[in-house]
């Protein structure tokens, strides 16, 4: 067998995922890394415990596979986008922990920015709104709060990457070496990218206070970044690929073309519709991104919904209220009542992203009487991720002028069935899941088969794409428009909890 490897590093775990000419999974490994939460609103990862899991998932993988470097074509990398790693080029050191995407410690330096020209200054050159989700307020923080960082920074001596150019630097040899780059995927969540020439901004980076110097070179998504160093189980293997996750899972969903859509249900959800090569810029609270790039081929651009809080919302139910010993019980403990009781969470831990980028709005839970019990909750919080969801779809059938007649969906969150059910019904259209719901390591690893040659084309992932399951809507219109109308009232309930000075 012949096997392409995807590295898909996500918020939670490190993957490794090998693939075969059918786009069917052969063998994983996968290992959890640590949420450090020093402070509320600070999310931070440990930038070297998650390259020592990539080594050791690379070895499960193989192991499980009875595989070698010799069985494998070519590496994709995916990953969570826009945490951001700061490191010594000279030695490999992060200068500090990776700052997470859902991490709003930064607010201070998106309001200062803000201040001059609004949230909007620079959505025209990046599609995006100024917040602290994005990695330049990130990169600014440190520079501003490690001690010697922005010297050290001026000097040369420091770079940043997303996860991606972390795995790709390491991988490729660190300090001996090691490639310095990224996707145009990935740069297209910095706010520090222009759309149009897919190129760094110099003046966005002076008014992040960025040194330019620290940003690795962008490149397409499909294409030679180098190969594995020789101490790697991979060594000389070529890197050829790497997508950010929700542009990956798209990718792996086969939705290449403009209109064609695709929604994960991960730490966060993430729905993007496609606009082929044309820039499109939403009113409605959606994010323009750069949704791949094929070798020397022009960009495609899509437009994004990001919902910060839904996978970690059942995480939460686990490890700050006990209510269940692990992820996968929250739908059976869901599916012994037949409703929430009347209660609705609304789980703006982090403010509340698409579609209404409010960075005041903290969590809430309402609608509470004696009646609710745990297992309403756990209802509640899978309705709080189709909620979310149904809210994202709607804007982006806004913003491209078309009906979303069924939803493609993947990602971890997609195998409870009981969810699933309940977007279709919250949705009023077919919700579908793929053979491969894992779709975020397959487009990785498809964009890396592509610029081998181990996949001829686009049409032939298209024809290893196969439905695994439909779900249809069970519920009538007068019912979901008062459930969606007694939603939005929990939603502004959010609004305005977080005061200027607070």
């Amino acid at each position: 067998m012949r096997y392409v490897i995807a590295i898909d590093q996500g918020t939670t775990s490190t993957r490794a995922i090998l693939f075969d000419h059918d786009g069917r999974a052969a063998a994983s490994g996968q290992l959890e890394h640590r949420q450090i939460l020093p402070e509320a609103g600070w999310v931070e990862h440990d930038a070297a415990e998650i390259w020592n899991n990539t080594r050791e998932v690379i070895g499960q993988a193989l192991a499980k596979a009875d595989a070698t470097r010799h069985d494998v074509v070519a590496i994709g990398i995916t990953n969570q986008r826009e945490t951001a790693v700061v490191w010594d080029r000279a030695t490999g050191e992060p200068v500090y922990n990776a700052i997470v995407w859902q991490d709003t410690r930064t607010q201070p330096i998106v309001d200062r920015l803000a201040a001059e020209g609004g949230v909007d200054r620079f959505r025209e050159q990046t599609g995006l709104p100024l917040a602290t989700y994005f990695s330049a307020s990130k990169i600014a923080w440190i520079l501003e709060n490690v001690d010697g960082a922005r010297e050290r920074a001026e000097r040369g001596e420091l770079l940043f990457g997303t996860t991606d150019t972390w795995v790709l630097w390491n991988l490729t040899g660190g300090p001996d070496g090691g490639v310095h780059a990224t996707d145009v995927t990935n740069a297209s969540r910095t706010l520090l990218m222009d759309l149009r020439t897919l190129q760094w901004d110099a003046e966005l980076a002076a008014a992040f206070g960025i040194p330019m110097s620290m940003l690795p070179e962008i490149r397409s998504s499909s294409g030679e970044f180098g190969t594995a160093e020789p101490s790697s189980l991979l060594r000389e293997v070529p890197i050829t690929g790497i997508l950010g996750d929700q542009q990956a899972a798209t990718f792996g969903q086969a939705a290449f073309d403009a209109g064609e859509s695709k929604n994960t249900y991960g730490t966060g959800n993430f729905l993007i519709v496609g606009t082929g090569e044309r820039i499109v810029h939403s009113a409605d609270g959606l994010l323009t991104t750069v949704a791949y790039r094929l070798g020397d081929g022009p960009a495609h651009y899509a437009l994004e919904g990001s919902i910060a809080v839904t996978g970690s919302l059942v995480q939460w139910l686990r490890d700050n209220l006990g209510i269940i010993h692990d992820a996968a019980e929250v739908e059976e403990l869901a599916r012994t009542v037949a409703d929430t009781g009347g209660a609705y969470i609304v789980p703006a831990f982090s403010g509340l992203f698409a579609p209404y980028w409010r960075p005041d709005a903290r969590g809430a839970i309402v609608g509470l009487t004696r009646f609710v019990t745990k297992a309403h909750l756990a209802r509640a919080a899978l309705e709080a991720t189709a909620f979310q969801s149904v809210e994202v779809v709607e804007v982006a059938a806004r913003a491209v002028h078309a009906e979303i007649a069924e939803l493609k969906v993947d990602g971890g969150m997609t195998a409870n069935d009981t969810l699933m059910q309940l977007q279709a019904d919250l949705l009023g259209i077919p919700v579908v899941r793929p053979v491969v719901a894992e779709t975020t390591a397959l487009g990785a690893a498809y964009a890396a088969g592509l610029a081998t040659g181990f996949w001829s084309g686009l049409d032939e992932l298209r024809a290893n794409w196969r439905e695994d399951r439909r779900w249809r809507p069970s519920i009538g219109d007068d019912e979901r428009a008062a459930r969606l109308a007694t939603w939005r009232r929990a939603v502004q309930r959010t609004f305005d909890w977080v005061q200027p000075g607070d």
